[in-house]
């Protein structure tokens, strides 16, 4: 049977500061009304049933898993007492999973995504599935066909059409973040898509490629406690190896294979690709939230939060983001550079904003 693990153990540093370690972005309403995260259990829950839906989550973050996930069985959140990258977190939801289904297939999907429509998405995980099932060594990807020169995105270099599979194709590689250039070229050259973190595979054949690939990991998940609150798990956790499944398992195995998107697709990774999905206005300003006064100012990305009117004067292509004990002004383009903000403040001693 098809299972559902959603990943919400990310930390959304780029959405400080109102992404926080005890608010992360899964748990934002940035695009709806629903946060990320419920967004994600609805794309889902309607042909899916709660018993087959697993959520990967934070240790500190079970009270938000409650509060935003009632229909969450309290026996399908599996805790992390921190991030080990997703190659563990995938791991012990493939142990878990099989635990209650031998034959289980895995939907592994982030928790933080916007997809549309939930139709689509849908149809597209029963054709991943049924290739699974047809073959069970198949480790299924999905790709979106880009639409721009992105330079934060992984890239899947697509190889041979699978066999007798409508769309599917053979990854002939995984590409890092490339530069502008690099970026452009794949553009052109038409056959490579934008890496989404979104797989379909049996979870004993994940396991097993764990294994094979990193076997001493494999060897202390299978050791792990039962329960995240046993008296050692914390320590047995901190000491798995940080590590990717890309890099673990699917840059090495012969048998994955890559379905482009038919769903419409963005990770919302950073204010930037946030006012991409919303209406900006003449000066092309985009006010997320809040009251605001803009003077003089154009392409700019402003919340207001916590009451206080943001009024700005003469500014251009900025992003000002005020909460209410930290506020952020920056320059737009420049995404990662949020990244070295959030270990700046760490070694000041600003860690109670973090």
């Amino acid at each position: 049977m098809l299972h559902a693990v959603i990943m919400a153990g990310g930390s959304g540093t780029r959405f400080w500061p109102l992404s926080r370690q005890a608010l992360p972005k899964q748990f934002l309403r940035l695009t709806s009304e629903r946060s990320l995260i419920q967004q994600a259990w609805d794309r889902v829950a309607a042909w899916i049933p709660p018993d087959r839906i697993c959520v990967v989550a934070g240790n500190s973050h079970r009270p938000l898993l409650t509060e935003h996930l009632p229909d969450l069985r309290s026996d399908r959140v599996y805790l992390e007492p921190m991030g080990r990258n997703t190659a563990p977190a995938i791991g012990l939801a493939a142990l878990k999973v099989l635990e209650h289904d031998p034959d289980a297939v895995m939907l592994v999907m982030p928790a933080d995504h916007v997809i549309d429509p939930e139709e689509a998405f849908e149809q597209a995980v029963l054709q991943a599935a049924e290739i699974v099932q047809n073959d069970p060594r198949q480790l299924v990807l999905f790709g979106i066909r880009p639409h721009y020169a992105a330079t934060g995105y992984g890239y899947i270099e697509t190889g041979a059409p699978l066999t007798g599979i409508s769309q599917a194709r053979r990854v002939q590689a995984f590409r890092e973040k490339p530069d502008k250039a690099t970026a452009e070229q794949y553009l052109q050259q038409g056959n490579f898509l934008w890496n989404a973190g979104i797989f379909v595979w049996r979870a004993d054949r994940i396991l097993s490629a764990l294994r094979e690939r990193r076997p001493q990991l494999a060897a202390s998940l299978a050791e792990l406690p039962a329960s995240s609150e046993a008296a050692d798990f914390t320590s047995r956790w901190s000491q798995l190896e940080s590590i990717s499944i890309d890099y673990a398992v699917l840059e090495h195995d012969p048998q994955v294979c890559v379905i482009p998107a038919t769903f419409e697709w963005d990770d919302v990774g950073s204010w930037e690709s946030l006012a991409r999905r919303l209406p900006a206005d003449e000066r092309g300003n985009v006010v997320i939230q809040g009251a605001c006064s803009l003077v003089n100012t154009n392409s700019s990305i402003v919340l207001a939060g916590d009451g206080h009117v943001v009024v700005t004067s003469g500014l251009e292509d900025c992003i000002i983001i005020h909460t209410a004990d930290a506020t952020l002004v920056a320059k737009r383009g420049d995404a990662e550079s949020l990244r070295k903000v959030i270990e700046q403040l760490k070694a000041e001693g600003f860690d109670g904003i973090l």
